[in-house]
């Protein structure tokens, strides 16, 4: 029986959408046939009025992912606000002091580090690209089922339709259903902290500069915005960041100009609050025959470094290329869904993420406690890299995007 769609991505988010446009983008795959399912479709272009809570710090490969996909320039310039430095110390040392790590645009001769952009303005410019819009089929339901079998997958919706697939692409999230009927084990922690998000009045200029401080509670990251607000992302230990979001405003202030050792002056809230719980979570797999992961389904990761959604990005277009490949080298439509197929974006994109993931979380067992010997080790870690350029370069380029085997789009 003919299939309905060749490639189903399931999940809507940035990530899938990305998938979703780049797939439509690609030449060798001009005839395959092209479906997005997720049950909670932006309807509307984002509006003007003010700053979603949920933001990204996009690198320069996801930049250029983007442009790929058709879909950057449907970002404008006024909703996208590059940061050209980062300052990170902790606790014990100050950001001007020695043990403090300063990194900037100009030592690599980047324009910039990457961008501040809302997370929903990325979804509707995906939605928004040509190809997106020419060729992916848009379903609004939620996944109810999936069965395999020898000619793809059976898919079932809450709506009651039945689809058969080819292919089956989970870009759903960290909790992803789709994994979960299709058999594919986890493997993680979840880290006793959650992040305190909300935007901040600072009563000192940001300076197109990102700052955090690490605490023994975790770090305190301000994210500049283009208004002259910056946007906070505090992590705690949950109880902690619950007791934080239950605050009076003006005493939330001054717990975070404490943590943050008033860096950026006096603080008043600008926005609501929220927090979310933070976790470790890999994939054991991210392939079966006719399913395959990408972003936060196949690893989810600790935000201190702002790497989730860039992580997903090289996802999608390692993905996508690995298909091109594969069909500019004669394989059929159906040779994509095989697991020989799929096993080489695996081995590309599962190295890559586990050695981000053990940094990142290495990074925050490091910084998150009170050890002495421990705070000895990260100051003369930190001033051993503040003055060798070649490790502040390398550093950098890890942020961008730019290390690593990377797919030809970036």
């Amino acid at each position: 029986m003919s299939p309905d769609f060749d490639i189903l991505v399931v999940g809507g988010g940035m990530v899938g959408a990305c998938v979703a446009a780049l797939a439509a983008n690609e030449p060798a795959l001009q005839d395959a046939r092209i479906a997005l399912l997720e049950p909670n479709l932006p309807s509307v272009a984002p509006a003007d009025d003010d700053i979603d809570l949920r933001i990204s710090a996009i690198s320069r490969a996801s930049e250029r992912i983007l442009a790929y996909a058709n879909a950057w320039s449907h970002v404008s310039s006024q909703h996208r606000f590059a940061y050209e430095c980062m300052t990170v110390w902790d606790a014990q040392s100050k950001p001007d002091g020695a043990a403090a790590l300063h990194f900037s645009a100009a030592e690599t001769g980047e324009p910039n580090l990457g961008y501040i952009i809302e997370n929903r303005r990325l979804q509707w410019a995906l939605f928004e690209s040509a190809p997106f819009r020419q060729r992916v089929t848009v379903l609004n339901a939620p996944l109810e089922g999936l069965e395999f079998d020898d000619d793809g997958v059976r898919v079932s919706l809450a709506d009651q339709r039945k689809l058969r697939v080819r292919l089956l692409i989970a870009a759903d999230g960290a909790q992803s259903p789709s994994r979960e009927l299709a058999g594919i084990k986890t493997a993680g922690w979840q880290y006793d902290q959650s992040a305190v998000v909300t935007h901040v009045h600072t009563s000192k200029p940001h300076q197109r500069t990102a700052w955090q401080r690490f605490t023994s509670n975790g770090p305190v990251a301000f994210l500049p915005l283009a208004d002259g607000r910056s946007s906070l992302v505090w992590t705690n230990p949950t109880a902690e960041a619950e007791r934080l979001v239950a605050l009076a405003p003006e005493e939330f202030a001054i717990e975070l100009q404490q943590a943050s050792d008033n860096v950026l002056g006096d603080i008043t809230l600008a926005a609501p609050r929220a927090h979310f719980p933070l976790q470790l979570k890999a994939a054991r797999d991210y392939t079966r025959s006719r399913f395959v992961l990408v972003g936060d389904a196949a690893h989810a990761v600790h935000p201190l470094a702002g790497q989730g959604v860039n992580l997903g990005f090289m996802d999608a277009a390692c993905l996508i290329e690995t298909f091109a490949d594969a069909r500019n080298a004669g394989a059929t439509l159906e040779a994509l869904s095989e697991v020989k197929t799929l096993r080489r974006y695996e081995r590309w994109r599962k190295s890559e993420n586990l050695v981000a993931m053990g940094l990142i979380d290495g990074i925050n067992k490091l910084f998150s406690n009170d050890s002495t010997l421990l705070g000895n080790v990260r100051r003369a870690g930190f001033n051993a890299i503040e003055h060798a350029p070649m490790a502040k370069r390398f550093f950098i380029k890890r942020a961008l995007g730019l290390a690593g085997e990377r797919p030809r789009m970036v």
